[in-house]
């Protein structure tokens, strides 16, 4: 589990770093002081689990886990925090845990623990279950490089295969909240790990090519303007 560190108070960030570091299977990506350096971390590096203080000067641990939650980034948070009253707020954010400063180290190591339990329970069901006519096809969601809304029906494309459903897009999108895949285009969702280059197609749209394959996806401006923030 790759896990990013934030608190403005060095003493709260050195527990954090000297707790989470002793923990089994876990890579600490980035502990900074700064809101602010947490989020650029975040645009430019991949993590599980972000532990963040509430209360910071200008950017705080809860605008912060605001911007994770709108953008549906598939990061887990956890608070550690000395202020109950953002309590009710943050749990609307969906975050994992909120937990009351001063703590004991194994309060912490026992949320780390069941979001990994968690986190092993999703990627053994991270697969996609296709409606068709007279079945269900499944497939695995990693392998999914792009997929295409064409009058009724919808393809998914793979690396082998191309997979006709009556799925719409809308109903598609809820079920891949994964980072990896974005809704590109009123007709498109790609999944942003096999994309190879993006070329100019209109004033306001692109033509994407992806990895192993030769069909193409499309993307508007504004979602390439999205990616190069939030993702490259």
């Amino acid at each position: 589990m790759k896990i990013g560190l934030v608190d403005d108070r060095q003493i709260d960030l050195d527990k954090l770093n000297a707790i989470v570091s002793g923990i089994p299977n876990v890579q600490i990506i980035f502990s900074t002081a700064s809101a602010e350096e947490a989020y650029e971390h975040i645009k430019k590096e991949a993590i599980d689990l972000l532990i963040a203080d509430i209360e910071m000067p200008n950017l705080s641990g809860y605008e912060l886990a605001d911007i994770i939650h709108s953008h549906a980034l598939s990061i887990s948070v956890i608070f550690v925090t000395g202020n109950s009253g953002y309590a009710v707020h943050a749990f609307e954010l969906n975050v994992h845990d909120y937990i009351m400063k001063p703590y004991p180290k194994e309060r912490l190591i026992k949320s780390i623990e069941r979001l990994a339990e968690k986190s092993s329970s999703a990627e053994i069901a991270g697969r996609l279950y296709l409606k068709q006519k007279n079945n269900i096809h499944i497939i695995q969601k990693k392998d999914i490089i792009f997929i295409e809304r064409s009058g009724r029906s919808t393809t998914i494309y793979t690396k082998t295969e191309q997979i006709k459903t009556y799925q719409t897009l809308n109903e598609l999108e809820g079920e891949l909240r994964e980072r990896d895949f974005i809704r590109s285009h009123r007709s498109f969702i790609i999944n942003i790990h096999y994309v190879k280059n993006f070329s100019l197609y209109a004033k306001n749209s692109y033509i994407v090519a992806f990895e192993g394959i030769d069909a193409q996806a499309m993307i508007t401006k504004e979602k390439v303007d999205f990616l190069q923030k939030h993702y490259f």
